[in-house]
């Protein structure tokens, strides 16, 4: 069955799920999934050598309909996508939780990615950035997604305490994370949810060097999470969301592989 029917059968199975929670059949969306005001906290289930989505903690902005700035999407968001990740990989996924840790928690350097919500509110403590850059520098890779045109230089503030010689590489659709797994030949099936401008990707590699090891991925002023959000929802084209779900498995299959 070619990827791209696979992928968009397994959306179809999420659509399902999906449904039946908003109908009341699922778990409470209370917590952050799009309607919500809670703080969903830390999380730590215990370590079991799976792939766990891990979500980043951090100080910074104001609540809004979903809590803190780095819950947004918490919880659909990781949920849609971790069953899209099992449907079509041979990744053994840990589909029963999403782990919330703080930068300078010492259980992060078990996992080998880690994801930002909303980076463009981000503040980091010198110590958070002391371990942000010991988990980076030992081969952790970051993913950061959903900031607007107007947050960069509040994100690279904070990342520069982290990584203070770092440089911003902006990507085009040859470099290998787009062709792990699913082949994205352009940026222009990446559509943007709501902002206006076209999506800028962005990367931080391994001594500045766009041949080695790249350590940070950043989707600037788009917001690749928000299609696996709403993905059930119909707000979006089927395509769109199936495009935002293979991307977001490029990014892990070459985060694993690399």
């Amino acid at each position: 069955m070619p990827r791209r029917l696979v992928i968009a059968t397994v959306l179809i199975a999420v659509t399902s799920v999906a449904v039946l929670a908003q109908r009341g059949g699922g778990r409470n969306r209370g917590m952050g999934g799009g309607f919500g005001f809670a703080d969903p906290g830390i999380q730590h289930a215990k370590y079991d050598g799976r792939w766990a989505f891990v979500r980043l903690r951090y100080a910074g902005g104001m609540g809004g309909r979903q809590g803190p700035p780095w819950s947004h999407d918490y919880p659909d968001g990781e949920h849609h996508f971790m069953q899209i990740l099992d449907g079509v990989t041979n990744l053994d996924v840990r589909l029963d939780t999403t782990q919330i840790m703080t930068l300078d928690d010492p259980e992060l350097l078990k996992y080998p990615i880690a994801n930002m919500a909303e980076p463009g509110f981000w503040t980091v403590t010198d110590a958070e950035a002391a371990a942000f850059r010991a988990y980076l520098q030992k081969g952790g890779f970051a993913i950061f997604d959903d900031f607007h045109l107007q947050d960069w230089p509040y994100f690279e503030r904070a990342m520069l305490k982290v990584l203070p010689d770092a440089k911003f590489i902006d990507l085009t659709p040859a470099h290998p994370i787009y062709h792990t797994f699913f082949e994205i030949e352009s940026f222009d099936v990446v559509k943007q949810y709501y902002d206006p401008g076209r999506p800028i990707f962005r990367a931080i590699f391994e001594d500045n060097d766009p041949k080695k090891r790249m350590m940070c991925m950043i989707n600037y002023n788009t917001d690749i999470s928000e299609f696996w959000e709403w993905s059930p929802g119909g707000f979006k084209p089927i395509s769109e969301s199936n495009e935002a779900y293979q991307i977001g498995v490029n990014w892990i299959i070459y985060g694993m592989t690399r």
